[in-house]
């Protein structure tokens, strides 16, 4: 069916924008069966990769039997287990969960057993976390330089020396030598997430993660042929991609995150050529296309201490959308989607195929199983918590939505002003 695209959306001070479509679960498109490739979700939920810095060696423990049973039995399509390393020193703590080594197989398998045995499908998350600085899990205190206790190594790898702030330790840049090993080792983890029956794949770019390093300017000043221009700082990252989906099952989707600009100003359709927008993210992603890529999901670019986030929270849907069409490729949205109606419209109006959920799912521990029937009728809300984390952002959402608005056409880029909704 034919993309509908949005030059406007219904108007209300309150969460009743979407109050036509259907209460009816069976007419509601959140709640369908999806298929992709091999695998069909039961609904177009994702949970995300959330860490929960519980692991032992990089190994599942059963405090993530626990977590993500409890997640499968209230009813996402997909759950993408936390973000795992590739590497030791891939690792943001010592608490992070790993896939580099066999013995981490067994463990990992029983987590997915589980998901499985609930009726979702397990996907898992292959990350390197480059020059994030080793910390203590966010929930417990702030940023620690490693001790004795926090066996993470203290050496990090980036793209380049940049820090993110001053007080973090000086990263190592990666060798063209050292950047052909890590693109095999990316690989070697699909292969050992493949022998514990993991049906989904994501590549992780975003959240200043490695290969996020290597794609925006703002954080890599190389010289060489993995630095510079476009063509070169999206090298690095296709050369994983091209790997991981040569030692991916064809059967198998495989994703990729990435953040759809680094939101230098609040306009997020703004250019930022020698950082990373989304004019950049729409070539890079015509070329994971090419790839095999199956599937974007857009994050936060979190680049710089100063991010100029819009609001409300549903910015990244809009950029999903624009990628989604510009491109061909199925997205998901992520970034706080806090209403059931709110995700639903999104869905209804094609622009994102997948409609990705941590917040909801933690917080309201009943959803989506119980709530989802009457998710339209009763409109969820993660308002009342005050606050919600989806991954290591908090992002107060308790506002009224008529005051804010998303973006006025005159913020807009004309080039893509016709995907966007404006809520005013």
């Amino acid at each position: 069916m034919a993309a509908t695209l949005i030059t406007s959306c219904p108007t209300s001070k309150t969460t009743k924008w979407f109050s036509f479509v259907s209460t009816e679960p069976n007419n509601t498109k959140l709640l369908q069966p999806t298929t992709q490739k091999s695998i069909t979700l039961d609904n177009r939920i994702v949970f995300p990769s959330i860490n929960t810095y519980s692991a032992k060696d990089g190994c599942l423990t059963d405090s993530h039997l626990l977590h993500y049973g409890s997640l499968a039995a209230h009813g996402a399509g997909l759950i993408i287990i936390e973000a795992t390393a590739i590497e030791a020193c891939g690792r943001t703590t010592a608490y992070d969960s790993g896939i580099w080594k066999d013995e981490q197989v067994e463990p990992l398998k029983r987590v997915v057993n589980l998901i499985k045995a609930q009726g979702s499908v397990p996907g898992i998350q292959l990350s390197h976390s480059g020059r994030k600085l080793s910390i203590v899990p966010h929930l417990i205190c702030s940023r620690v330089t490693p001790d004795e206790d926090d066996d993470s190594p203290e050496e990090k790898y980036s793209a380049c020396d940049l820090k993110y702030t001053g007080s973090d330790p000086q990263p190592n840049e990666l060798t063209v030598t050292e950047i052909r090993a890590n693109v095999q080792k990316w690989a070697d983890s699909a292969i050992l997430a493949n022998r514990a029956g993991v049906e989904v794949l994501e590549i992780n770019a975003a959240n200043r993660h490695l290969l996020h390093y290597f794609l925006s300017g703002n954080l890599n000043n190389r010289t060489d042929f993995y630095g510079g221009s476009l063509q070169n700082r999206m090298r690095f990252p296709l050369e994983v991609a091209r790997a991981v989906r040569a030692a991916w099952p064809d059967e198998k989707p495989l994703w990729f995150r990435l953040p759809a600009t680094d939101f230098s100003d609040s306009d997020p359709l703004s250019c930022d050529r020698d950082g990373w927008d989304i004019y950049q993210a729409i070539e890079f992603c015509k070329e994971l296309k090419k790839i095999g890529i199956d599937a974007i999901a857009i994050a936060n670019g979190t680049t710089t201490m100063n991010i100029k986030y819009p609001a409300p929270s549903t910015c990244q849907a809009q950029l999903a959308n624009v990628i989604k069409h510009e491109v061909g490729i199925q997205t998901g949205a992520t970034g706080s989607t806090c209403a059931g109606e709110e995700a639903e419209y999104i869905l209804q109006k094609y622009q994102a195929d997948y409609i990705i959920v941590g917040s909801g799912c933690i917080l309201k521990t009943c959803f989506p199983k119980k709530d989802t029937p009457k998710l339209l009728a009763d409109k969820i809300s993660l308002s009342e918590s005050g606050s919600l984390i989806d991954s290591i952002l908090f992002v107060h959402i308790n506002i009224n939505i008529s005051d804010v608005g998303i973006l006025g056409c005159n913020t807009v880029s004309k080039k893509f002003a016709h995907y966007w909704d404006i809520h005013s």
